[in-house]
């Protein structure tokens, strides 16, 4: 959010909180929802209507945390607004609601049991953010990612009202996994550009001084050398066929839930693949750009989501 987060603190920040009615604060976390656009939309028209306002005070508290943590001037303020964020989700679950979100997340808890376990492991993913900027390995990833993405889903299947099998669990997990795997492969650039954050893990790199070269080919906007650019191509289409299994594991948690919530499950998951095919067809260099879908594209899935209620 940058500026906009600061001129947002003033009114919703820390110590000095406006109040508003359940019904205004429900309005406001709608309009920070539909103000991002992650590769679609996360209220597109195939989320039910009887999940919407869940849908939205769940997005808009990821969405303030992470921006709490990543327009922070520093680590330190990062965490110590997290923190702050976390009283106020103690507060929202011991009935206590200030801050709009929390009203509105309020709402939500009064006919949707949630679990609290889900927020605080957002949480924990965004202050681990603060403290580690770098990955050894890819169960080390896959760990960060549990927490950065498996709990959105599966309170997602908690205001879906599903049975919460441990079959749909973990296909949920993965598939969460799998998108916010694609996420960083997409992102390779403006993580290391913006965030000096590599999520490529180090025993799956080649080239000696791999990081070190990445960072300088971000920075300068073109490779050091012919070599990095060919082995970071190698490195990124190994991690795209151990991210694309874990996407395609959808097709199974689409057999086992209420047609209403298919098109909408379809739709998160076929994005992924897109973006890893994308990745693929520019030749998996997304150290010097990011790739995206296009509007021909979003339109072409659009449609063929809306056929996913009627079939698995």
């Amino acid at each position: 959010m940058g500026s906009t987060l600061n001129h947002l603190m003033e009114r919703w920040g820390q110590g000095h909180t406006e109040q508003l009615g359940s019904d205004e604060a429900m309005a406001w976390c709608r309009k920070l929802t539909l103000g991002h656009y992650e590769n679609f939309s996360v209220l597109s028209r195939f989320v039910p209507d009887r999940m919407r306002d869940g849908i939205c005070a769940v997005y808009a508290f990821s969405r303030w945390a992470d921006d709490l943590a990543d327009e922070a001037a520093s680590p330190t303020e990062a965490i110590d607004q997290l923190g702050w964020w976390r009283s106020e989700l103690d507060d929202c679950f011991a009935g206590r609601t200030r801050h709009p979100i929390f009203v509105a997340l309020s709402t939500v808890l009064e006919t949707q049991a949630l679990d609290r376990v889900n927020f605080d492991r957002l949480i924990d993913a965004f202050e681990q953010d603060q403290r580690q900027n770098r990955y050894a390995t890819w169960d080390d990833v896959l760990a960060y990612c549990a927490g950065s993405a498996d709990p959105v889903g599966r309170l997602v299947l908690q205001l879906s009202g599903e049975a919460m099998s441990d079959e749909q669990l973990a296909a949920s997990d993965s598939v969460c996994s799998g998108l916010q795997l694609t996420n960083h492969w997409q992102d390779v650039h403006r993580d290391m550009l913006e965030r000096n954050r590599i999520y490529i893990p180090g025993d799956m790199a080649t080239a000696d001084d791999f990081n070190e070269r990445l960072a300088t080919t971000v920075k300068q906007g073109f490779a050091p050398d012919l070599e990095f650019l060919s082995s970071y191509r190698q490195v990124v289409s190994s991690l795209i066929a151990r991210t694309r299994p874990m996407l395609l594991k959808m097709s199974g948690l689409m057999e086992s839930v209420t047609p209403d919530i298919r098109p909408m499950l379809w739709l998160f998951s076929a994005g992924g693949l897109s973006i890893l095919d994308a990745i693929e067809r520019s030749d998996c260099e997304t150290v010097l750009f990011r790739v995206s879908l296009s509007k021909p594209q979003k339109l072409w899935m659009l449609w063929q989501a809306s056929r996913k209620g009627r079939s698995t």
